[in-house]
């Protein structure tokens, strides 16, 4: 035998002896004695099968790489074996590893394994490879609770699920290279706790689909924050995580104002419903009542007739009562009938309130899922709601109307369709996979690549619902996009994604279904009105028609991306029978081509149909009934008016018709009080003992003082009357049936002793509180078995019928019903549930120490309800100190009436308490580690807490009574962060001051409406998120978003929306510098503007004035607004009583604001126009209208006298508008750049005019017009030369013209045309050096009495004269003579003692040769002497005046006069001159004139 034959014989041994050389083992040793081996090792070839390991069995790491190998096979001989390495090789499947019972390293990656199988028993294993393979399931490794590090990368894994929980031990998890794209899987990762390294993207591999979303580290690091590696970077810094959380935080605190948005919406459309639904139940519930008392009064007239028949025994008197007794039944049977009509309409109302009402609770789950699947994906899904404004919107809008065609739906008498919703779908993950799919067939096709545009068309989908396993199958659409071929035909559908380009015909399964089995609107004929599709962008690629029998299934199409069948396609054999219901859209369709153009589409790869906008819609019907149902957002139910009306009409005449047949009933007279003698009147007796029955139907009584002494009364009837309450009902031992319906009963407290009563009537009353009420019947009424309690304003009133069969455990019929076992049963079980025991808290409490990472709306308790299933798992073997291990607690809806029997719950940190019937909060000193707490519909009307719980952070009392917010309480919950008591009777936010900690406040519908309330929230540095919706401020205040922004800087969110960049500097614009009310009491720190009468506000960057209402500030006299932005006066205008007002260091351009032109006014201007007083468009365009005459210009400010507006940048006295102030006595203008004296003519009354340090050149005949009665004038440190055009200052006495240009002395002798001057100050001017000019002044204004801050003495005045006479003498050659008797004359000023705060700047004058007048002494004291008050009634003037840096004057008493050297900003002194009067002459020309 050959070599080559016995190698065929024999092919095994060959392999072995190749495994052995190329491990360097002699084979024949091995083959003898056995090996003790223990690695072996095979790469690359050589090694085809697995064989001759049984000559290894102590082998522990086996090495196999590169081989052709298929299946493992030959290990059940190496039970030792720890480590396996069989990579690049061939393997289909993973077997033979059951008797490796010790290994605990298994490598098979780069394999053909396409499922994770046999591995069950391999418990000890550690380490697991599996990468690069063709795996699409994760499976099979439930049992290895020790694996601690698995590689899955590169394979094609979609999902995991619960695949991994089991796998507790797992620290290193490689998932690249995969197909995962929800962050919803990632979050099932956070169950392996012990999970340290994950990678969803590395260098050797591609990333996961969702690598590339928004946020993906985000959010692993957020889930996971145990991670040190993530994608081989390291992210164990806090700083990472925390910046993870702080973002997820705010995303959870942004989409739960969203919710509650959404929650809010619904309950404004619930409460529209309802008071829809009481408009249109009004009518019926009149005739109800009409009817029911015309009803009974036949009744009674009835039995009264059948009464006195068998009393008369008389034949004709017999045949009369019959007769009357025919016609009674009839008219009886008539109103019978009407009665129950409205009826059934009042029913018909109430179903079609319930359809609504369901309507609106869908579409807000609808809403809310939306929202959590938004969180979820952390905002890589988001919904866009559109409006007419978003051109997508419009688009979309329009395509619906062009593929709806009302010859369709021509049976269902459809004549139109409303778009209630356009909801925009912006799905990342999908985007990213309809693109890659695109690229993908473009790189197949270049004809597809050139022709994409073309290829993509919009399609419509509806879901059907008798084929669908989902009944959100819109939702699911939404997030992860259409179901698989295969899964649409596993529905018994076509084999593709079904599509149309058609309305109906997308629509037809859906209203076929609804036919047959909906019954949810009696009223409505249309059960499909309402209802939802999906716009979607297909790539159509390359499409054919569908072959006549050729199922629709892809390898029927092999070269086709799609299938269409055009709707009058006869091919209908070979399709299923959705297709083919589908396709008989309308039998009357042929008069319209709209059905030559629609097509059903079927697209095999679902990958090519990208869902985008999701639409609400209903059809809107020729006949609508008056019922009909629309509850979207922006309309509400109601009735067509005409029917309504016209209908209405018809059953009133109907009811007539009734009430005017034969006999005509006579009114009985009502009684007013029950009185003994009427009570045997109507009841037919002698004595009251004797009465057993008794109708006091149809009176008027609201007491029944003698009713409880009829002790034999059975039956009694109160019906139609007025009472209110039924405590004069009482001890009637032998009553058995009352009837006490239509009447005004609020409460049944006061009824006792009823231990026979066993039917009772309590309709049409206003009963609200049922378990008081009932309780009340349970005490007293033991015996009672039927009981109708319908058409009470009950509170909660879904849960009325299964209270009442709680506490009343005798009925048999309740409303009329009969009470089944199952039902009394589980109302039973219910009332038992109201008490807080051991079996209660065993189910529903939690025992997690953690709160669960999810993105989740739900609160901690509510998530752990969710997730976690229940700790206890024998209830009845609890172990002692159970509770104290309870750290959640759900009591949700348990009708607790109180909190009890939790004082063992030393360690709860989340308790909800939500839906039940507490009315205060108790035992929350038990739980000092509590951190959130939900109290939420309940009957709380004060917030309690008695002791301080230092980890409380979410408090939630939402629909409650509560009236205020306790700030000694709040004081107690220092960390509180999240704060929500909507929906109660809270008038103030006083005490929230307290909460410097409070993140988020949710305080929506309650009674808040006075702007002063928003100044608690200042101090809240934190606060974010802020909800007032629904409380009267909203709607009253004015601008009332800005003004929350401005006011609350810190704010992000606003009534659940997000506060914009341009809201916050609109804001700025708006309110920046905006004096009010509020903001006076904000600095003052009290609201008694009525008591005011100074106000100073200096350097508070005010800009404009809004103080109203102005009759607030009656009492104001003086305001202080120097240093601060004002343009113009603004507001103050408004102020009745203003006297002094300081302006100085501000803008003012005029009193009131020019007038812009509408169309040229900026956004920023636009703002304050709309703000009342702000400087645009409050006041009449007559009042603010430049270049007005006086004439025509109506007075401002009647009451001002003193006006100071230093330092301004006033320009022009033409557009001041200061004429319009008749009233002005001082006017301060110093300190601007005003060139132009005039327009003062206004100021009649006007004493004294200050207009220092200006830019005056001259002054022109206008200037001081009408200025007869000025006193003082001030032209100091301007530019004057000439001193003209002064003739009209009649009354002036004081004139400082300090430091200007005058130069020639008779420039001064133009001042004797001022009849009265008696004071003059030319200092520093080129005319007053070296006092040349004293003469010659002193000599022309003969009543001058102060030249230059020096009093003109008698001497001086008389060596003037002299001098003057002597020149006129030396001119005629006369030699300079001494009179006799007579020094020789100088001048020598009286010394003036100067006493200022700055001892430097006082001297005394004495030399005759110094000068005086020196200029740089001048500026050391520029602003001159102040006046001298002429006249007593400038005092008041004088004594309001403020003493800052202005030109105050005080009148002394006779005999002395004070000067005050007012300082200029950069003095910081003040200076006051004392003069002793002078003894002069007793001539009258010489007398001072002082007064």
């Amino acid at each position: 035998m050959t070599q080559r034959e016995q190698r065929r014989l024999n092919p095994d041994e060959e392999i072995i002896k190749e495994l052995c050389v190329s491990n360097g083992v002699s084979y024949e040793e091995v083959s003898q004695e056995g090996s003790k081996i223990v690695d072996l090792e095979m790469f690359f070839s050589g090694f085809p099968r697995m064989v001759g390991l049984s000559l290894f069995p102590r082998l522990s790491r086996l090495t196999i790489v590169g081989q052709t190998i298929s299946v493992i096979q030959g290990l059940e001989y190496c039970p030792l074996l720890k480590a396996l390495w069989v990579v690049e090789c061939r393997l289909n499947e993973i077997s033979g590893l059951q008797n490796c019972l010790q290994l605990q390293k298994l490598y098979l990656y780069d394999n053909n394994i396409q499922h994770i199988t046999n591995l069950e028993m391999l418990v000890n294993l550690h380490v697991l490879w599996l990468n690069k393979n063709q795996i699409s399931e994760i499976q099979g490794l439930s049992s290895l609770v020790n694996l601690e590090e698995l590689h899955l990368a590169d394979n094609a894994i979609e999902t995991l699920g619960h695949s991994l929980d089991p796998n507790t031990s797992l620290q290193n998890l490689n998932l690249s290279g995969n197909k995962i794209s929800s962050f919803k899987e990632l979050t099932h990762l956070t169950r392996l706790s012990q999970l340290r390294e994950l990678s969803l993207t590395d260098p050797q591999s591609s990333p996961n689909p969702v690598c590339l979303l928004y946020n993906y580290y985000t959010h692993v690091l957020y889930h996971m924050p145990h991670l040190q590696r993530l994608d081989t970077y390291d992210v164990s810094m806090k700083h990472l995580k925390d910046a993870a959380e702080s973002t997820v935080l705010k995303k959870m605190m942004y989409y739960t104002m969203r919710g509650r948005c959404a929650q809010r919406q619904f309950d404004e459309l619930k409460a529209k419903l309802r008071q829809h639904k009481k408009d249109q139940i009004q009518l019926p519930e009149e005739r109800i009542w009409v009817l029911t008392h015309m009803l009974r009064n036949l009744k009674c007239e009835l039995s009264n007739i059948q009464g006195d028949g068998k009393k008369s025994g008389e034949p004709e008197d017999s045949d009369v009562c019959s007769d009357r007794e025919q016609k009674l039944q009839c008219k009886l049977d008539a109103v019978r009938d009407r009665l129950q009509i409205w009826e059934q309409r009042l029913k018909k109302v109430e179903a079609c309130y319930q359809c609504d009402l369901a309507l609106a609770s869908d579409r807000k789950e609808m809403m809310a899922h939306l929202l959590l699947l938004e969180l979820e994906t952390v905002g890589n899904i988001r919904f866009e709601e559109g409006n007419t404004n978003d051109p997508w919107f419009t688009s979309c809008y329009d395509l619906l109307l062009s593929r709806f065609c009302a010859w369709d739906y021509k049976t269902h008498h459809i004549n139109g369709i409303k778009i209630n919703r356009i909801i925009r779908i912006h799905n990342q993950a999908l985007r990213l996979r309809f693109q890659d799919k695109l690229h993908s067939l473009n790189m197949e096709s270049s004809a597809t690549s050139q022709n994409y545009k073309r290829h993509t068309e919009y399609l419509f989908y509806v879901p059907d619902p008798e084929h669908s396993c989902e009944s959100d199958e819109i939702l699911h659409i939404a997030e992860t996009g259409f179901k698989t071929a295969d899964e649409y035909k596993g529905f018994g559908r076509e084999r593709a994604v079904p599509l149309s380009n058609s309305v109906s015909v997308c629509d037809r399964l859906r209203m076929t279904f609804l036919q047959k089995t909906s019954d949810c609107n009696p009223a409505d004929l249309l059960p499909f009105r309402h209802g939802q599709l999906i716009i979607s962008k297909v790539f159509l690629g390359r499409n054919a028609a569908v072959k006549e029998e050729v199922p629709i299934d892809c390898k029927y199409y092999p070269r086709a991306n799609s299938v269409y069948l055009s709707t009058n396609s006869k091919q209908h054999t070979a399709l299923t029978a959705p297709a083919i219901m589908s396709l008989c859209i309308c039998v009357c369709a042929s008069d319209c081509d709209c059905r030559q153009r629609q097509k059903l589409w079927y697209v095999f790869d679902h990958e090519l149909v990208l869902p985008e906008y999701l639409v609400d819609f209903e059809y809107i019907t020729q006949d609508t009934p008056e019922l009909s149902s629309s509850s979207d957002s922006s309309s509400v139910t109601h009735f067509s008016t005409a029917v309504a009306s016209s209908e209405s009409r018809a059953e009133l005449d109907l009811d007539e018709e009734a009430f005017n047949m034969e006999p005509i009933l006579k009114p009985h007279p009502k009684m007013l009080n029950l009185e003994e003698q009427s009570i045997l009147t109507v009841a037919r007796a002698n004595v009251l003992s004797q009465i057993t029955v008794l109708n006091l139907h149809g009176n008027s009584l609201n007491k029944l003082s003698e009713i409880s002494r009829l002790t034999a009364l059975q039956r009694l009837t109160l019906s139609f009357n007025d009472l209110t309450r039924l405590g004069d009902i009482s001890h009637m031992p032998n009553l058995e049936y009352l009837d006490v319906s239509f009447n005004r009963i609020s409460t049944l407290e006061g009824l006792r002793g009823f231990s026979r009563l066993k039917e009772l009537d309590l309709r049409w009353n206003q009963l609200t509180h049922v378990r008081d009420d009932m309780n009340v019947l349970r005490k007293h009424t033991p015996a009672l078995l039927r009981l109708d309690t319908r058409h009470n304003p009950w509170h909660r009133h879904e849960c009325v019928r299964m209270v009442i069969l709680g506490r009343l455990k005798t009925l048999t019929h309740l409303d009329d019903i009969l009470v089944m076992e199952e039902e009394a049963a589980a109302a039973a079980q219910m009332a038992a549930r109201s008490r807080i025991n051991q079996a209660s808290l065993v189910a529903h409490s939690w025992t997690d120490n953690e709160r669960p990472r999810s993105l989740s709306l739900l609160s901690s308790v509510h998530l752990l309800t969710q997730m976690s299933p229940s700790p206890w798992k024998h209830p009845h073997e609890l172990e002692p100190g159970w509770t104290a291990k309870i750290t959640a607690l759900n009591l949700d809806g348990q009708q607790l009436t109180r909190l009890s029997n939790l004082d063992q719950l030393v360690n709860l940190r989340w308790a909800s308490f939500d839906n039940n019937e507490l009315s205060h909060i108790e035992g929350l000193e038990h739980w000092p580690l509590l951190e959130e707490l939900s109290l939420n519909c309940n009957n709380i009307s004060r917030l309690e807490v008695s002791c301080t719980l230092q980890r409380l952070t979410r408090l939630s009392i939402n629909s409650n009574h509560l009236q205020c917010l306790d700030g000694d309480v709040l004081d107690r919950l220092p960390n509180l962060h999240f704060l929500s008591v909507e929906d109660n009777i809270i008038s103030s936010l006083h005490g929230l001051q307290r909460s410097r900690l409070l993140f988020e406040l949710y305080i929506g519908n309650n009674d808040i409406s006075t702007i002063r309330e928003i100044y608690h929230l200042k101090t809240l540095s934190s606060l974010i998120i802020l909800d007032l919706y629904g409380n009267l401020l909203v709607n009253k205040l004015e601008n009332y978003r800005i003004y929350m922004v401005f006011h609350l800087p810190s704010l992000r969110a606003l009534d659940g929306v997000a506060v914009e960049v341009c809201e916050s500097e609109a804001a700025k614009d708006v309110f920046e510098g905006r004096l009010t009310a509020d903001m006076v009491a904000e600095k003052l720190g009290h609201t008694n503007y009525r008591e005011l009468s100074e106000l100073n506000l200096q350097s508070s960057s005010i800009r404009t004035v809004d103080l109203a209402p102005a009759d607030l500030f009656g009492n104001l006299r003086s305001i202080n607004l120097e240093h601060n932005n004002l343009t113009s006066f603004g507001g103050l205008i408004f102020l009745p009583n203003i006297k002094v007002l300081f302006l100085n260091y501000n803008h003012i351009e005029s009193i009131l604001p020019r007038q812009k032109v509408q169309s040229h006014m900026s956004n920023k201007q636009i703002l304050h126009h709309k703000v009342t007083s702000s400087g645009y468009g409050q006041q009449n365009s007559r009042l603010s209208r430049e270049g007005e005459s006086h004439d025509n210009q109506e007075p401002l400010m009647p009451s001002l006298e003193v006006l100071h507006l230093g330092h301004n940048g006033i320009s022009s006295l033409l557009t001041l508008q200061l004429s319009r102030l008749t009233n002005l006595r001082a006017l301060f203008l110093q300190g601007n750049d005003i060139s132009h004296v005039d327009r003062l003519e206004g100021l009649l009354r006007l004493r004294e005019l200050v207009l220092d340090r200006n830019r005056i050149k001259s002054l022109n005949e206008n200037s001081f017009r009408g200025q007869e009665v000025l006193v003082d004038l001030r032209l100091a440190e301007n530019r004057i030369r000439e001193l003209n055009h002064l003739q009209p200052l009649t009354g002036l006495r004081r004139l400082f013209l300090d430091m200007n240009k005058i130069q020639d002395v008779s420039e001064l002798e133009k001042l004797e045309v001022l009849p009265s001057l008696i004071e003059l100050s030319v200092v520093g001017n080129p005319v007053s050096r070296r006092s040349l000019h004293r003469q010659a002044v002193v000599l022309h204004l003969s009543r001058l009495q102060v030249l230059d801050d020096i009093t003109i003495t008698l001497e001086e005045r008389t060596r003037a004269e002299l001098l003057s006479n002597e020149a006129q003498g030396s001119s005629s050659g006369a030699a300079d003579m001494t009179l006799p008797g007579l020094v020789p004359l100088m001048t020598r000023p009286v010394p003036l003692r100067r006493t200022s705060l700055n001892p430097g700047i006082h001297t005394l004058i004495t030399d005759q040769q110094q000068d005086t007048h020196d200029v740089g002494r001048y500026k050391k004291q520029r602003g001159g002497v102040s006046l001298l008050r002429g006249l007593q009634n400038d005092v008041s003037i004088r004594q309001i005046r403020g003493a800052s840096s202005h030109y105050p004057t005080v009148l002394q008493p006779a005999g002395h006069r004070v000067f005050s050297i007012s300082p200029n900003s950069d003095l910081d002194s003040r200076c006051t001159f004392h003069i002793k009067k002078h003894l002069f002459c007793s001539t009258k020309d010489n007398h001072t004139g002082f007064e």
